[in-house]
């Protein structure tokens, strides 16, 4: 499939587009030039804050676990550790992003809106952890990102349910930042970035830097401790049925094995 990622410039502010038909899934690949955009970024100081957006109907419907044959095939979590890898380098960032997220946000898609500082959500917007649905673990960090941003309890019912979160109860969970409409939630993000690079750079990135202290290095650590868990389900039968379900449109059998 193929990935788009670019990068315009504003003045102080960079966004970073992404598409990958055709629902902008998670892949290594992706990751990579996300990162490389950031990386880009914090290297050059006219740069004060990134956008994160997407194109199309989805802003990162997660990873394919369905169509993909990396991850239905024998290296799928040699794949999913690649993921992981790409991710910790978004982790690690010095600059603070916003994410426009225009459309649903589901399991590593999720994961990637929260590796941003703020999010601003359409109508659209849907937000899920929907690895119990499929008989997986959550990955992508979200044991230790969803519960540090909404508390212990939301973010154990997002992960054990596997709910759909709309736009409205993940703003009074503080899953986003801020509601616009679809026409505007780009502007809206780049307002909020706007706002940050307006300031002090050297003491934004100082700020960052107290605010998240350690952030990065516990969410890898959270990343190795999915990865583990991850790697003892995927052999099971009730992922085998979680996939199948989700590839042919049915609610999935599980029986426990």
């Amino acid at each position: 499939m193929s990935i788009t990622v670019t990068i315009q410039r504003r003045q102080h502010i960079a966004e970073i587009r992404f598409t990958r038909p055709p629902l902008n899934f998670a892949s290594p690949e992706l990751l990579a030039q996300i990162a490389d955009a950031l990386e880009a970024i914090d290297a050059e100081p006219q740069i004060r804050c990134s956008v994160l957006a997407a194109d199309g109907k989805a802003f990162c419907a997660g990873a394919d676990l369905a169509g993909d044959e990396t991850l239905t095939g024998g290296g799928a979590m040699n794949m999913v550790g690649d993921l992981y890898t790409q991710a910790q380098r978004i982790f690690r960032r010095a600059k603070p992003m916003v994410a426009a997220i225009h459309g649903a946000a589901i399991g590593a898609g999720l994961g990637l809106a929260l590796a941003a500082d703020f999010r601003v959500a359409a109508p659209a917007a849907r937000f899920s952890a929907n690895f119990t649905a499929l008989g997986f673990h959550p990955g992508f960090g979200l044991t230790h990102t969803l519960p540090r941003l909404i508390g212990v309890q939301r973010a154990g019912w997002m992960m054990l349910s596997s709910e759909r979160v709309k736009p409205e109860a993940a703003l009074s969970w503080g899953l986003v930042d801020r509601l616009a409409e679809p026409d505007s939630v780009l502007d809206e993000a780049h307002h909020m970035a706007g706002e940050i690079a307006a300031n002090g750079p050297l003491a934004v990135l100082a700020v960052r830097r107290s605010w998240l202290t350690g952030l990065a290095d516990e969410v890898i650590a959270a990343m190795a401790h999915e990865h583990a868990e991850q790697s003892k389900l995927r052999g099971t039968a009730d992922y085998a049925e979680g996939v199948a379900a989700v590839f042919e449109r049915r609610p999935a059998n599980f029986t426990g094995r």
